[in-house]
C-alpha cells in the first residue's frame, strides 16, 4: 500500500511504470486475512490484531501453487498465465530462530531453472537489490532455514520445490524473489524493509527491463529443445562458511518440557556457521514426445489446463505404442499434509502398444510450460499428481480370489508350466516368503488370468511414437 501511495498518489515513484507492469495481490488468501485476533501468532510482534495462516479450509495456500486444490489459487494461476509476468515478488514474515537480520530472501540458481535466467538473477539482480537494502540500514541475508534444530546446525540454500510460489515461478520459467521478514521484528520494521526490498527489486527491473525479457523468452525457447529434465534434488554434507549475526544464546532446562529450550539475549554475537548449498540432482527424467491421460481423468486435463498447458483430445481412436509406468514401492505418509496423504513412489517402466479412444487427452511437451508438465506428470516428482495422492486408488485390490477357489488352481499352474514351477521354488528360499501362506498364494494369483492388469499401474501414459 505505502508502494502504491508512492507511485500513483505522491508520484515519487511513478517512474517505476515507464518500463513496468505491476501486478499486485494485495491479499491472497482472503479466508485467513478475515479471521483476525490478537492472538493468532504467538511469535508474531504487532501488529494488535492479524489474520490467520490457511484458508477456510484449513489449507496453506503456499503449498497449493501445483496441485491447486485451492478457489484461491486457481484464481491466481487464471491471473498468472493470462499476463505470464517477467519477474515475480512474494512478500512473507516467517519464524524461526532469532536473529539480527531484518530481511532474508530466496531466488532460484539451481538446475530446475534456466542457467541462464539464473545466473544473472544470483550474479547481477540480487547482489544490486541486497546492496540497495543494505543502504537504507536493513540487515539482510539468505532465507534462513536451519539444517536441524538449532541454528549452529548450520542452514541449506537447496532448489525450492514447484508447490511453493517462487518455486512454482521458477518451472514457469521465471525468477520468483522470495522476500521474508521476521514474526520478532517490530511490524513498523518489517514494513519498512520489505518496501526497501520490493523497491529495490522494481527499480532494477525497470532499468533492466530488456535484459530480463530477453532472458525471458531464450529461456522459453531453450525449453522447447530440452531431452531431459531433473526434478528431484538433495544437499550433499558439503558446505561453505557463514558468518551468522545473531544473538548470544543459551539452553535453559524447562519445568514445563522437562527439555532443554532456547533462550535469546539481545547481545548481539557474530559466529561462523555451515552453509549448505552443494545441490545434488537425484533423478532426471527423459522427456517423452507426449503424454496420454485417458478421458476419465478430465480433473487432470483441466488443472493441466489451469497451469497455462495446452491439451489436445484425439477426434477418433488410435494405437500408439507408449510407455506405462509399474509402481515398484510405494511409501505412504504416516498422516495428511495439506489435506492429502502423499506416497512416494519408485517404478519400472514398460513398453506397450494399445488403442486409445476418442475424446482421449494428449499433452504434447514441445511447449514452454514443460517444466510445469514433467513436474506434474512424471510420478517420481516429488510435486507430480502422483506424489499428492491422486492416484492413491490405483495402488489397492480391488479382487480378491479366496483360498478354497484360487489353491486349486495354483496347483494346475505349478503342474502345468515348467519355468512356473521353476519360479516358485526358486523363492522358497526366500525365508520370508516360504513361511507366508497368503504371499505364495499370492504368487499363483498374480500370474493368473484373473489378476487385475492395472493394479500398481501409472494410469497416464507416455508417447514413444504412433502409427
Amino acid at each position: 500500500m505505502l508502494l502504491l501511495r508512492d507511485i500513483l498518489i505522491t508520484k515519487e515513484k511513478d517512474y517505476l511504470l515507464d518500463h513496468l507492469i505491476l501486478l499486485i495481490i494485495p491479499i491472497l488468501n482472503v479466508d485467513g486475512h478475515e479471521r483476525v485476533s490478537h492472538f493468532n501468532r504467538p511469535n508474531q510482534n504487532g501488529p494488535d490484531e492479524m489474520g490467520w495462516r490457511t484458508n477456510s479450509w484449513n489449507l496453506n495456500l503456499n503449498r497449493d501453487y501445483m496441485k491447486a486444490d485451492t478457489p484461491e489459487i486457481r484464481a491466481f494461476l487464471e491471473l498468472f498465465t493470462t499476463w505470464l509476468p517477467d519477474f515475480f515478488i512474494d512478500n512473507h514474515t516467517t519464524n524461526g530462530a532469532d536473529y539480527r537480520y531484518h530481511i532474508t530472501y530466496a531466488l532460484e540458481r539451481y538446475g530446475n531453472i534456466d542457467s541462464k535466467l539464473g545466473k544473472w538473477g544470483s550474479e547481477q539482480f540480487l547482489p544490486s537489490v541486497i546492496n540497495s537494502v543494505e543502504e537504507k540500514g536493513f540487515l539482510s541475508a539468505p532465507y534462513i532455514e536451519m539444517k536441524e534444530k538449532t541454528i549452529e546446525s548450520g542452514i541449506v540454500d537447496a532448489p525450492l520445490p514447484p508447490r511453493l510460489s517462487t518455486g512454482y515461478t521458477t518451472v514457469q520459467n521465471r525468477l520468483g524473489l522470495l522476500v521474508e521478514t521476521h514474526s520478532l521484528k517490530p511490524y513498523e520494521n518489517r514494513v519498512s524493509s520489505t518496501l526497501a526490498m520490493n523497491v529495490a527489486a522494481l527499480e532494477y527491473l525497470n532499468k533492466n527491463f530488456r535484459t530480463i525479457k530477453t532472458l525471458n523468452a531464450k529461456a522459453d525457447t531453450a525449453t522447447l529443445k530440452m531431452k531431459s529434465l531433473p526434478v528431484a534434488f538433495e544437499l550433499s554434507e558439503k558446505c561453505n562458511p557463514f558468518q551468522f549475526k545473531g544473538f548470544q544464546s543459551f539452553l535453559e532446562k524447562s519445568s514445563i518440557t522437562g527439555n532443554e529450550v532456547v533462550r535469546y539475549s539481545n547481545i548481539p554475537s557474530d559466529f561462523e556457521i555451515p552453509l549448505f548449498n552443494d545441490v545434488q540432482v537425484t533423478k532426471i527424467i527423459r522427456i517423452p514426445k507426449a503424454y496420454v491421460i485417458p478421458r476419465e481423468f478430465e480433473h487432470i486435463a483441466e488443472i493441466l489446463k489451469q497451469h497455462g498447458i495446452s491439451v489436445k483430445q484425439l477426434g477418433t481412436a488410435r494405437h500408439m505404442s507408449v510407455e506405462q509406468y509399474q509402481f515398484d514401492s510405494a511409501e505412504f505418509a504416516k498422516k495428511p499434509y495439506e489435506g492429502r496423504y502423499c506416497v512416494k513412489v519408485a517404478c519400472r517402466v514398460d513398453s506397450i502398444t494399445r488403442q486409445f479412444p476418442k475424446g482421449t487427452f494428449i499433452v504434447p511437451t514441445r511447449q514452454r510450460t514443460l517444466r510445469v508438465i514433467v513436474n506434474l506428470l512424471e510420478p517420481e516428482a516429488p510435486d507430480s499428481f502422483a506424489s499428492w495422492g491422486f492416484f492413491n486408488a490405483f495402488f489397492e485390490r480391488k479382487e480378491y480370489a479366496e483360498a478354497y477357489v484360487m489353491e486349486p488352481l495354483a496347483q494346475k499352474m505349478l503342474s502345468s508350466d515348467e519355468h512356473l514351477r521353476k519360479e516358485f521354488f526358486e523363492q522358497l528360499h526366500d525365508e520370508d516368503f516360504r513361511n507366508d501362506p497368503d504371499g505364495r498364494l499370492d504368487f499363483f494369483y498374480q500370474r493368473s488370468p484373473y489378476f487385475d492388469i492395472n493394479e500398481n499401474k501409472y494410469p497416464i501414459y507416455r508417447v514413444t511414437n504412433t502409427r
